[in-house]
């Protein structure tokens, strides 16, 4: 292939001497007869000829090569073989466009998009991207687009992540031809500004870019470069209603993220996006809804987000990266704008949207990206006021948890000792606790005093209160104000009535969560004195045992929260305290009794391993979800304990115990006819995967365990018999499935050894089957069978790269010399019936499969195609082989592909036919525009009666014969 593309080299180089010769010359005989020089033209028409005859020479030898090698090789079982391939021709559509940019060449291309190795699909789309870049080649891509544009469109969620990206790439390439994608094609990249995966998202980002916000009309000509009617404004419009349309409200950052690439400006035009919040619109302009403000304000959050903290968001990347010192100077720049620029707007869109929840919660959080210093330096604490005002005014309207906890990480942003700021924001945070805490104060009192049931005006009263005091627990240390007292003797109270309301017992139990581990960080800084950690001993004791009380309440929400709290408690106040040279915080460890774990234990198995149906009241899916994920919380929690013993370890088992029942119940109802490709199953193999992990790197170490692992798993495979009858799967064959992620532990020696050992559970019908219910067998054996699937053999050295295999085999290796003793469980029960081993299906490449139609036409076709009733079988033709090689041959290309794609081992003559069916191509000769005179060129035909082609189907024929004699002997000995 590198000769082919020299060749081409030097062709182009020869076309384009040829056009100037031919130039010269119709200059030269157009002059005038007494001015033109005769011997000129004579010189002239020398050289073309000369050209002429060199370039000919040079398309005989690219066609032959052609011919010869690239029909043959760009469809070869390497892989590696079919990307040089693919990616030289793309070169030559490159390089010499006017010869080979036509349908006649690009469909090879088309066709190799179907591959199934993504290094090859990677490298077609590369090859594209060259020609889609230059608008004057789109031209004469319209019928290979029209014909392979869904195969590319496809591709945009191919398995590899950089096939999807090189395929959104060259659609975005395609987008200068407006009328090739439709509405529906536009819309399956879209969606992908969401992946997960950054770079497929980013190329989604800059598709959703150029084809939605690039197109600037007339009418944007006279637009304001600032405010509501600028341009920027439109297509923060666009971004808002896209973001609504896609109904992924909470998957803003990802939206950002996409777009920062290519729109970071856009995205950094606070003004605008401020000016479409709070200025009214103009006469005729549509103003906007309450949906797309709240779209427009998370947006908004995001880009500043995303600028100061120049890293993707979560599940994007691997974090946070170390920035670069113009990347420094820029988020520094950036931080600066966004301060001076929402120091003054914020106050104004809180002030506007303080009764929404939603919108005052992501306004709330601006200040933390602030830079404080310049409110000094800025002259702007009238703003600062404004702004303090105005989150005390939102305290005192909302209850509700999200808002109350951004206002508390609001000052917690502001109350910065660092900054001058700082006295003025202490000063309203102190107002603001103190009346809180007071009324706290004094509506418990009269609560406890009445000694009745709380009616609905003072238990509302007391929650709100509770609520604001818990949200600023969590980010400030009121330790001051002595909340342990209060809380111990409202939960004491319920106790003890039990007519206190769940939700104030569970804000309660958060609240006096807070004060203990507050006044841990304080005991912890060394400074505390010795009744401060009598007082926090004797704090944390009697929480616990609060906790371990309410575990029996008849109220779901409090037993949850009590356990959480509890695990947690005994979690931070357990011996692990004391690591690290923290000796002195001995006195409070808390250790828990026997009665506490087995009430732990006990509230475990009653509340997480029970029937979702039974465990949710109502039949909403979402409500179901969160069961469960309330359920799965609980179980970590506990599980935790048990990791860093807290709890004794064998408390363990009865956790895997329901386990054990669940997978069993699992089982009997759904048998062998489960679907495999379900999150649960898909769960437990990813789960057994990472078990794989934890063996290590050193199998030696881990050989005996490995492999009786592997023995035990067959046995419980084949262990339970097929619910269907004879001739059906076992009850338990799934598990091999699992079994596989095992296999890659096991030595090489090994696995053949396992193979084997499988092998002896198997039937001769087993090994035949195909449907969906023996995949799980079918992945397991092909996991133990070593080097069946390995492009390391070139095609054309293939057979003498086997023969001298073969050789090396018949030699002990050095690695057979500790060999796994396993003939005890291998060769144990010779009682019992024997049954077949089946053979490995041989490794089998092109050269080695030939069209024996050509060698031998009077005997009928005996390739690798399935036969006609009529055609008889010879004994070099055993049905399960002709059954292996076919499967074999169809390995390349995607199954449920079109029929356009040929077989992998067609002959080139049928190649060639098949290759041009339904292609209105009438030559495949390569057809150099500058050349006028062809040589005829039937010489370049390829002769397939060569010897080289009969010594090929020879060794074919050999290779069967072998195989048959091997499983011949195979079938005696066992």
């Amino acid at each position: 292939m590198k000769l082919m593309t020299a060749l081409v080299n030097v062709a182009l180089n020869l076309s384009i001497n040829l056009d100037n010769t031919q130039r010269q010359y119709e200059t030269e005989r157009n002059k005038s007869i007494g001015k033109r020089a005769n011997e000129r033209l004579e010189l002239l028409l020398q050289k073309r000829k000369e050209l002429q005859e060199n370039q000919d020479e040079i398309e005989n030898m690219m066609n032959a090569i052609f011919k010869g090698v690239f029909i043959h090789r760009y469809r070869d079982v390497i892989a590696e073989i079919r990307v040089v391939c693919i990616e030289e021709i793309g070169m030559w559509m490159k390089m010499y466009s006017e010869a080979f940019l036509n349908d006649s060449y690009l469909k090879y291309v088309g066709w190799t998009m179907y591959d199934k190795q993504g290094e090859v699909r990677l490298k077609c789309l590369t090859a594209l991207q060259g020609l889609y870049y230059s608008r004057e080649l789109n031209a004469r891509l319209e019928l290979f687009t029209s014909r392979f544009k869904d195969r590319i469109v496809s591709m945009a969620l191919d398995k590899e992540y950089d096939v999807a990206v090189q395929a959104i790439k060259l659609l975005t390439l395609a987008l200068h031809n407006d009328e090739i994608l439709t509405a529906e094609d536009c819309e399956s990249i879209y969606h992908l500004v969401y992946s997960a995966h950054r770079p497929v998202a980013v190329a989604a980002g800059e598709f959703l870019y150029k084809k939605l916000f690039s197109h600037h009309g007339p009418e944007d000509e006279g637009r304001p470069r600032r405010g509501r009617q600028c341009l920027n404004a439109n297509l923060i419009r666009t971004t808002v209603l896209f973001f609504l349309e896609s109904e992924l409200h909470e998957h803003g950052a990802y939206l950002v993220d996409s777009l920062w690439d290519c729109a970071s400006e856009l995205l950094k035009d606070w003004e605008s996006m401020i000016s479409l919040l709070l200025d009214e619109p103009y006469p005729g302009e549509e103003a906007l809804t309450d949906a797309q403000e709240a779209a427009l304000i998370d947006i908004m959050l995001c880009a500043v987000r995303q600028t100061c903290e120049c890293h993707p968001p979560t599940g994007r990347g691997p974090g946070k990266r170390v920035l670069t010192a113009k990347e420094k100077k820029t988020q520094l720049d950036d931080r600066t704008k966004i301060t001076e620029t929402f120091a003054v707007a914020l106050p104004l869109l809180l002030a506007k949207y303080s009764v929404d929840p939603e919108k005052v919660t992501n306004l709330l959080q601006f200040p933390q990206y602030f830079d404080l210093e310049i409110y000094t330096t800025g002259r702007l604490e009238k703003h600062l006021d404004a702004l303090l005002r105005q989150v005390r005014d939102v305290v005192e309207k909302h209850t509700d948890k999200d808002v109350l906890e951004a206002c508390s990480m609001t000052f917690h942003a502001l109350c910065n000792e660092d900054f001058t700021i700082y006295n003025r924001v202490d000063i309203v945070r102190s107002q603001i606790l103190d009346e809180q805490i007071d009324k706290f104060h004094r509506l418990l009192e009269d609560v406890l005093q009445e000694g009745e049931e709380p009616d609905e005006d003072d238990a509302y009263q007391v929650l709100s209160t509770l609520k604001r005091i818990t949200a600023f627990h969590n980010a400030h240390d009121l330790t001051k104000w002595d909340l342990f007292t209060s809380n111990y003797k409202l939960l004491n109270s319920g106790l003890q009535n039990g007519d206190m309301p769940e939700q104030i017992v569970a804000h309660a139990l958060q609240c006096t969560h807070y004060v203990i581990l507050w006044h841990l960080a304080k005991v912890s800084e060394g400074s505390a004195s010795k009744d401060d950690m009598v007082l926090l001993r004797r704090q944390v004791r009697a929480f616990c045992l609060m906790c371990q009380r309410y575990l029996n309440s008849i109220s779901t929400v409090v037993k949850e929260q009590a356990f959480t709290i509890l695990c947690d408690a005994l979690l931070i106040f357990s011996y692990q305290i004391v690591a690290s040279g923290r000796e002195a915080l001995e006195p409070l460890v808390f250790s828990s009794d026997a009665s506490l774990q087995s009430e732990l234990l006990n509230f475990i198995l009653d509340h997480v391993f029970v029937d979702q149906d039974e465990d949710s009241s109502t039949d909403d899916e979402a409500n179901k979800i969160e069961a469960l994920h309330r359920r799965r919380n609980l179980l970590a929690a506990f599980c935790k304990l048990i990791i860093y013993n807290v709890v004794e370890m064998k408390t363990g088992a009865d956790i895997f115990k329901q386990y054990m029942r669940l997978f069993n119940e699992m089982l009997s109802d759904l048998g062998c006819n489960f679907d495999r490709s379900t999150s649960a199953f898909c769960g437990i193999k990813e789960l057994a995967r990472r078990f794989s992990l934890t063996f290590g790197l050193d199998q030696l170490k881990t050989r005996e365990a490995i492999a009786m692992l592997h023995k035990d798993g067959i046995e419980f495979a084949f262990k339970e018999p097929s619910p269907q009858g004879e001739g059906g799967p076992p009850l338990n064959l799934a598990f091999l499935d699992i079994l596989s992620e095992f296999s890659s532990k096991l030595l090489r020696q090994d696995k053949k050894t396992v193979h084997l050992y499988l092998e002896r559970f198997m039937t001769f019908q087993m090994a035949l089957q195909r449907d969906d219910c023996w995949l799980p067998l079918i992945s397991y054996r092909n996991s133990l069978q070593m080097g069946a699937d390995d492009d390391t053999l070139s095609v054309i050295s293939g057979m003498s790269s086997r023969s001298s295999a073969r050789s090396r085999r018949s030699k002990p290796p050095a690695a057979s010399k500790r060999k796994l003793d396993v003939s005890v469980w291998v060769n144990r029960e010779q009682s019992g019936p024997h049954t077949p081993v089946m053979m490995s299906s041989p490794h089998i490449v092109s050269t080695v499969l030939r069209d024996a139609k050509k060698l031998l036409p009077e005997q009928g076709y005996m390739g690798v195609y399935s036969m006609s009733n009529e055609t008889q079988h010879t004994p070099l033709q055993q049905p399960h082989q002709h059954m292996d090689y076919n499967r074999r041959g169809s390995g390349l290309m995607e199954d449920d592909e079109e029929p356009i794609v040929e077989d992998v081992m067609m002959s080139s003559e049928e190649r060639l036919d098949d290759l041009n069916e339904g292609m209105d191509f009438d030559t495949m000769d390569i057809d150099l525009p500058p050349s006028k005179n062809r040589r005829e060129r039937s010489e370049l035909k390829p002769d397939y009666f060569d010897p080289a082609s009969i010594m090929d189907d020879s060794v074919s024929i050999l290779s069967s014969i072998c195989l048959f004699i091997h499983s011949l002997i195979h079938f005696i000995i066992y």
